[in-house]
């Protein structure tokens, strides 16, 4: 290798390291000015409180930190933030299905939105189908209820998952009704791979 191939080499290389120094630069700013904010460290330390789909207080504060962190361009409110994070891990954890993939499913469905309403009539954070409640003979289940809408959302994507025997890409087409075609799935794949996925 010449001294030219190498010096190319190592410029490339310093210039993919030197986008993922600013992240991380900017991400220890992040969490040094969050460890000095009492009001979030108060707001952190009552959701985890609360949070028992956690294995341990430690886990619960670290995966809410995180997650709140992320989430915050679109819940600028870091009370509703937390309160919203407990409840899609509760749900998705009693589902059995991993809670960043619901955070990915929302994102793609209704970008967050609590009373959105899709052209199909779906509502709410995971676009549920009205059509479930006279299914299920519980017509005054409130799809726009955070609590209600994870519910259903979890509960339904947990069985799609089941009947793609573990097959996420299928699963995720079903939910959205999209079966057989692949422009779903990738989009909530490229919402968890580039906003929920654990870094």
């Amino acid at each position: 290798m010449t001294r030219l191939s190498i010096a190319c080499a190592l410029a490339s290389a310093l210039a993919l390291a030197a986008p993922a120094a600013l992240v991380a630069a900017e991400r220890a700013e992040q969490r040094e000015a969050q460890r000095e904010d009492p009001a979030l460290r108060a707001a952190l330390a009552e959701a985890v409180a609360e949070s028992d789909s956690f294995a341990h207080p430690f886990d619960a504060e670290v995966w809410l930190l995180d997650m709140a962190q992320r989430l915050g361009d679109r819940i600028p409110d870091q009370q509703a933030r937390l309160r919203l994070l407990r409840q899609v891990h509760a749900e998705a954890k009693r589902a059995e299905v991993p809670p960043e993939m619901v955070l990915a499913v929302i994102q793609v469905e209704s970008n967050f939105e609590r009373f959105a309403i899709s052209h199909a009539g779906a509502r709410g954070l995971m676009q549920v189908m009205p059509f479930w409640l006279e299914e299920l003979g519980r017509p005054e289940d409130n799809l726009f209820d955070v609590a209600t809408n994870l519910r259903y959302g979890c509960t339904i994507l947990a069985h799609y998952l089941e009947v793609a025997d573990g097959r996420w890409y299928e699963a995720l087409a079903r939910y959205n009704g999209s079966t057989g075609q692949r422009w779903y799935p990738d989009r909530v794949f490229a919402a968890l791979h580039t906003r929920w996925s654990k870094q």
